[in-house]
Order: C-alpha cells, then sequence, then structure tokens
C-alpha cells in the first residue's frame, strides 16, 4: 500500500543506517523486490526516489559537514545505484526522472512549478556539487573549527581539483577516505549514464544520452574542474607505486577504483559523434538569417569542447605519458611472479587514447612528433597478440585496430617505425631482429594466420595499416619480408580468390605494398626484394590467373578439400620468444557483449594522394552525389584499381548480403577479368625481368648457395631507371562516421556492463544495447 510522502520514519530507514557498503545495499535489496515495488506500488518507487535525490540534495547544500549528513549521502547513493537501472529497463519509467517533483523550484523559495526542476537535473546538480565537498571529498582549505567552514555554494571547485596535470600544478595529499566517497558518487553517476544500455542500437547516433547532454553543459558549473579531475587522476596514476615489490598486496590500493571510475565516466562523457558535428539546422519556419553563415559553433558537449581544446605542450606530454605508463602496464616483466600490480582498465584507455586522437588533431600531431608514439603501439600489439584466439575480446582487437589505422594515416607514423625494436616484450610471436615495422608486420601475420574466424573483417583494416606505412619502411627484416610473401601466397590462391566477392581486395593491397616498397625504398629493401625473386612464381600464378568458368569452378572445388581459411605451412614460424605464453581462446563460460558491425574499409577510410613536398590532398570520390533514393552510391567507383566491379559488384554485394552469403553469389568470368586486369603487378614484373637472370647468372657463375652472397649483391644493385613512373603515395585516411560512433558506444557499455561486477550493477537488467552472450 502507499505510503505517505510525509512519513519521514518510514523513509529515513532507507538511509540512516550507519555502516552499510554499496555491496550490502545489493544483497538487501533485490532485484526482485524492485521489480515487484514497480508493478505493484509504483508510487511508493516514486517517492523513494525523490526523497533519495532530496537528500542528495540537502547533503549537497549543506556541504556534509557531519559524519551522519555524509553517512545518509554515501548510503542514498548507493540505493540510487541499485534501483536507476530498474528504472531504466521499462519504458513507461524512463521519463520518471525527466519529470518535476512538486516543490522543488529552480528559483529558491518559489513554489512556482513552471520553474521546477526535473529530478535528473537536481539530482546530477547535487552530485557534481558533492564531487567538491571540502571533508567529504576534496581537502578544505581551511583548517578551522565547523563555525567558519566552508560555503559550498562559494567555493570555487577549480581550486579543488584532485590531481596535479592538465591546467593544474598542485597535488593534493592523497586521502583513501576522499577517494573512497569520490569513486561512489562517480558509481552513481556512470549509473545515471547508463540509460543508453536501454536504448537498441540505432543508426542514428545523433540521438544523444540527456543525462550526458546536461552533465556536460553549462548548467554544470563544475564541468570545468571536474573534467580536469577526472582526465589528471587517470593520466597521474602510477599502479607500480614507489617500486616496492609486491607492495599492492601489502597495503589497499584506493586510488585504483577511483582512477577506473574515472576513466569509465570520462569515456562516457566523451560518447559524441564528430562525423555529425553539433551545427544546429535552421528549423524550417524560420528565413535563413545572416547568422548561418557564422562557423557553427563548437559541440555543446563542455568535455568534448574542453577535450579538443587542450593544446600546451606539456599537458600534451602528461597525457602521453600517463596513457603509455598504464597500457604498458600489463607488459611489465619482473623478475618476481605476481610482484607488480597489473592494471585491468587497459580498453577504458584504449577508448580514451582514441577519443583523444580524434577529437584533438594537435594532440594527434604531437603523438607522432617523437619516437613516443612507440610506446602505445608497442602495447596495442601486445594486446592484439594475445586477444586474437579469444572471441571474447573481439572489441579489444578491433579498437586496437582502429587505433592504429588512424595513426597509419599520418606520415609520421610510418617514419616512426623504422626505429629498431629492442624491447623484449614476450610474445607468442617469432624471434627476430629490426624494426617496430617489423614487429606489427609479423604480429598482423600471426592475427591473420592463426586468429579465430570473427576477425576476417579486420584483414581489410590491418592490410590497409600495412600500405599506408609502407612507402616509408627503409629496410624490413628477412622475417618480415617472408611473412609478407606468404600473406600473398594464401590470399592468391584461386579457391580463395574466387570464393567471396571483396577477397581480391587483400591481393591488391599486398601488391601495393611491395610496389610502394620497391618504387620509394628499394635501397634498404634486399630482404624484401630477395623473398620476392624466391616467390616469384606467385606473381606469375596472378598474372596467369584462369578466368574460364571451368576453372573457376575448378579452384573453387579446392575449398572443399582445406577447410582451413589460410595454411600454417611453408611459413617459416620459428621459435617463439623466450617467457612468451601462446594466445589462448576464452575459457567456456566466460561472458562477452555482442557488437554491431563495424562499415566496410570504403566507408570508413577516404583516400588521399601524396604531392612531392609531402602534403595530403583528398582525393575526391567522382560519385559524391547523392543517387535518387537518398543513399550514397556503393563507395566502389572512387577511383578504385577495382572498380570494374562497379556494375556488377554493387548488385553482388547487395545479393551476398540478402542472401548472408549462403553460396548464392557466384564468380563469373567477367567478374574475375574486371580485376585481374587492373592487378598492378608492372612493377614487380619488371623487377623480375632485370635481377632474375642476374641473380640466377651469380649462383652458377660462383656456384652460390649461399643467401648472404645474393643479398649483398641486391644490395648494392639498382633499378634507377629500369622500372615504370613510381605511382602516386595513395595513402587511406580514417574519417568519422555514423557507423564507427555506434560501434563505439556499443564497445565502450558493454566493457563497463562487463567490468562492473562488484557491484553488478546491470546484472540481469533487460539491456538493449547490446546481447550478453556466453563463449
Amino acid at each position: 500500500q502507499p505510503v505517505e510522502a510525509t512519513d519521514d520514519a518510514f523513509w529515513d530507514q532507507f538511509w540512516a543506517d550507519t555502516a552499510t557498503s554499496v555491496q550490502d545495499v545489493f544483497a538487501l535489496v533485490p532485484a526482485a523486490e524492485i521489480r515487484a515495488v514497480r508493478e505493484e506500488s509504483p508510487s511508493n518507487l516514486a517517492t523513494l526516489c525523490y526523497k533519495a535525490v532530496e537528500k542528495l540534495v540537502q547533503g549537497a547544500e549543506s556541504g556534509c559537514h557531519t559524519e551522519k549528513e555524509r553517512q545518509i549521502v554515501l548510503n542514498c547513493c548507493r540505493l540510487l545505484t541499485r534501483i536507476l537501472p530498474y528504472i531504466f529497463e521499462d519504458p513507461d519509467w524512463r521519463g520518471f526522472f525527466w519529470s518535476t517533483v512538486p516543490g522543488a523550484g529552480r528559483g529558491g523559495g518559489d513554489e512556482d512549478d513552471e520553474n521546477a526542476r526535473p529530478l535528473a537535473e537536481s539530482l546530477l546538480l547535487a552530485v557534481t556539487d558533492l564531487l567538491f565537498c571540502p571533508d567529504f571529498t576534496v581537502q578544505s582549505h581551511r583548517r578551522s573549527t565547523v563555525d567558519t567552514a566552508e560555503d559550498i555554494h562559494s567555493i570555487d571547485s577549480c581550486e579543488y581539483i584532485w590531481e596535479a596535470g592538465v591546467g593544474f600544478a598542485h597535488s593534493p595529499q592523497p586521502n583513501y577516505i576522499h577517494d573512497l566517497n569520490r569513486t561512489e558518487l562517480l558509481k552513481l553517476l556512470l549509473t545515471c549514464f547508463s540509460e543508453a544500455m536501454y536504448l537498441p542500437p540505432s543508426s542514428d547516433s545523433s540521438n544523444t544520452n540527456p543525462w550526458v547532454q546536461f552533465f556536460c553543459s553549462t548548467e554544470n558549473r563544475h564541468a570545468l574542474p571536474l573534467f580536469t579531475s577526472l582526465l589528471n587522476v587517470v593520466c597521474a596514476y602510477d599502479p607500480v607505486g614507489y617500486g616496492i615489490p609486491y607492495n599492492h598486496l601489502l597495503f589497499s590500493d584506493y586510488r585504483e577504483p577511483l582512477v577506473e571510475e574515472a576513466a569509465q565516466v570520462l569515456i562516457v562523457t566523451l560518447d559524441y559523434d564528430s562525423s555529425t558535428s553539433s551545427s544546429p539546422t535552421v528549423d524550417g519556419t524560420t528565413t535563413g538569417t545572416a547568422m548561418d553563415d557564422v562557423d557553427p559553433p563548437g559541440p555543446d558537449n563542455l568535455f568534448v569542447n574542453y577535450l579538443s581544446r587542450i593544446h600546451r605542450e606539456e599537458d600534451f606530454q602528461f597525457i602521453l605519458k600517463g596513457v603509455a605508463r598504464l597500457l604498458s602496464n600489463p607488459l611489465v616483466q619482473t623478475y618476481l611472479p605476481n610482484s607488480a600490480k597489473k592494471i585491468q582498465f587497459h580498453q577504458e584507455l584504449l577508448v580514451l587514447f582514441w577519443k583523444l586522437c580524434d577529437f584533438n588533431k594537435k594532440f594527434l600531431f604531437f603523438v607522432l612528433k617523437s619516437s613516443d608514439v612507440l610506446d602505445i603501439l608497442v602495447p596495442i600489439l601486445y594486446f592484439l597478440n594475445d586477444a586474437r584466439a579469444d572471441q571474447s575480446r573481439v572489441g579489444l582487437m578491433h579498437i586496437g585496430v582502429f587505433i592504429l589505422l588512424l595513426l597509419s594515416g599520418e606520415r609520421n607514423f610510418g617514419v616512426r617505425l623504422n626505429k629498431p625494436y629492442s624491447v623484449r616484450v614476450p610474445m607468442d610471436i617469432p624471434v627476430f631482429t629490426g624494426t617496430h615495422a617489423d614487429l606489427l608486420i609479423i604480429v598482423f601475420h600471426k592475427i591473420i594466420t592463426s586468429g579465430h574466424q570473427r576477425l576476417q573483417p579486420l584483414f581489410d583494416c590491418l592490410l590497409t595499416i600495412v600500405v599506408n606505412v609502407s612507402p616509408y619502411l627503409k629496410s624490413l627484416s628477412m622475417v618480415a619480408a617472408n611473412k609478407l610473401l606468404h600473406l600473398l601466397e594464401a590470399f592468391s590462391t584461386t579457391w580463395f580468390l574466387f570464393s567471396a566477392v571483396q577477397n581480391h581486395h587483400l591481393v591488391f593491397f599486398l601488391l601495393e605494398v611491395f610496389n610502394n616498397i620497391i618504387q620509394y625504398q628499394f635501397d634498404g629493401n634486399s630482404n624484401l626484394v630477395y623473398a620476392v625473386i624466391r616467390k616469384r612464381n606467385v606473381f606469375h600464378q596472378l598474372a596467369n590467373l584462369p578466368t574460364d568458368s571451368q576453372a573457376i569452378q575448378k579452384g573453387l572445388q579446392r575449398k572443399k578439400k582445406t577447410p582451413e581459411p589460410i595454411s600454417r605451412t611453408n611459413s617459416q614460424d620459428g621459435v617463439s620468444m623466450e617467457g612468451s605464453r601462446p594466445a589462448a581462446p576464452a575459457e567456456p563460460g566466460t561472458l562477452k557483449t555482442s557488437l554491431v558491425a563495424t562499415p566496410g574499409i570504403d566507408k570508413l577510410t577516404e583516400k588521399s594522394q601524396v604531392s612531392e613536398d609531402g602534403t595530403m590532398r583528398s582525393l575526391e570520390p567522382e560519385a559524391s552525389q547523392l543517387s535518387p533514393e537518398g543513399n550514397p552510391p556503393a563507395a566502389l567507383s572512387d577511383g578504385d584499381p577495382w572498380s570494374g566491379e562497379a556494375s556488377h559488384s554493387r548488385r553482388d554485394r547487395r545479393r551476398l548480403s540478402s542472401a548472408s552469403s549462403s553460396g548464392q553469389w557466384t564468380p563469373t568470368p567477367d567478374w574475375v577479368m574486371s580485376w585481374k586486369s587492373k592487378l598492378p603487378l608492372q612493377t614487380i614484373m619488371r623487377l623480375l625481368q632485370v635481377l632474375v637472370p642476374q641473380v640466377e647468372k651469380i649462383c652458377i657463375d660462383k656456384g652460390l648457395t649461399d643467401e648472404s652472397e645474393i643479398l649483398k649483391f641486391l644490395q648494392h644493385g639498382t633499378l634507377v631507371g629500369l622500372l615504370p613512373v613510381p605511382h602516386p603515395i595513395l595513402i587511406r585516411k580514417y574519417q568519422a562516421n555514423s557507423g564507427t560512433a555506434m560501434w563505439f558506444r556499443t564497445y565502450m557499455w558493454g566493457v563497463i556492463y562487463l567490468r562492473n561486477v562488484d557491484p553488478p550493477i546491470w546484472y540481469d537488467t533487460d539491456v538493449k544495447l547490446f546481447e550478453i552472450q556466453r563463449v
């Protein structure tokens, strides 16, 4: 039966209890009970919510000076964290927090309902005030008795930023009670923002999360200090602490839960689709004014705005060093097992790094300006290699590859890869001596040849990255050169080429890599040239690829005998690095969250041509105007070496997607001819024509079977004037689009859902953004 809102004795029992933890609240308030109250006595649930918010507002007003007030605030905070997901899962309740509560006026004593704030706004404003509450979540600046306590409304929260770093030089004394209280409040914020989990993924990624929108608006007077506090707390964190082995076993680290929570809140507030930049459209009724010509304002989301405006070198240095230190943490090898603390929030860090590069181009250029970018690259390659066999970590694979794709669009990244690789992180890859470029190629080869099936959509991206950096690679090791040729061999088998409509793209990418290196970096790449000569039959077979129906059928027959997508044979894998563990599949029963599909490489990237002076100009797709149905035309006719398939491949693709590749598409001689005629083999054929007779002559003259002599000859050889005119360098740069924005949203919330297990905030609620699956 409904309980009167005025019955304080009844309601106070929910938060008056002295010592509870958030885990206790979850145990004491079972899901079934919350749902029962929601269905059977909705007025009680409504009263409970608004009473709890009222207590938070009162706490924020008074400044929480007594232990009792602080306890009430924390208990309300835990209770709301428990209840909110059950409000969000029911569509009828979803508007509840956005309705006004009688009497909660915006204007001080004015009881006018016109002015009342929605409950959600009161809640968010109270939480932000509480996050800068002296002696509760921040160090008080006054050493004095309670009577002259600081008035929470007059304090300038910018003086209370939680950690030194961007825009703040003073590092406050660590106080673990404050850290615990901040963590609980941030958990509640994250729960407020999680309404996004209860809406199915939509193609319209512009539908903003009202909680985040309000929180990151000018209504939040603490937006700047809070953004800075979250960013600094994350980037200043050093999990290894004072370098004492086993210190994490001796005393509990109160900072880590705060850092995790801060990282999660930060990435959620930065969930913003930069491809549909928020320039408001003039609504149909108003006539256009001179105002419309002005540049659209920056994003209304202040967190995105602040992030995009960071510009001081020392701030960039602080952020980059912090992110690199944390990403490298799982790689830190010590002689004492388990002596160093390993952090678990690398996926949140990768999303944060992505947002930094995507929203702040100056930061991206800073990262690429020095070889510090390699401190980000090596951990990413480590994660990619480690997760390649694990179905539950597909999302991690994607974000790692997306970041490398974004970086590879800039020339400096390719140049940085020439730095010798000396850090020996134990990885399950062949031992090699060489550069970071070799490491990247060897790891990519490992992912393609021994990852699980669901990684196939990433092959295009992986090879695009290699194409983008190839014109700048001064000298590949023999191991990496052999890996590239092994990939070409695997991808150019007839059954692979004929078994899916876009498989031949992979061969085009690899040929482009070889052409770039031969044309622009021939001098230092005798290993690759030697490998090309040794495997010359692969190129001859490609040039003589059969195109008649019979041969196509025969090629497809072979597939039935070799079910493995890519043979592991004749890839001399050699011994793996010492101390490495093989990449393991997920433990059966591991939970994972589903992801939306990512856009194809043609939607994900935009072609740019590098001119003589190193500047890039974007190559406009010829058919950029929309086709009548309002959809962009299939992005195949954008001056592609493979655009011959445009006419029927567009049809094939549509058929392929409708038949969900259930084998309805069949390769035809015309189709094979349409792309075979465009295979860029001229440069390689010319190289073989010139060098093969010379190498054979040396072998016969000197009776040589020794590689080193041939390599020495190739090192001093030259092809100047003998090769075709160098082609312009093409770079495929990542471009933001709503497809990737939606992918990031589902990935990010999936990570947050799975990482919050203690307490399990969203577990067993009716989440719609993704499905929870077991491996």
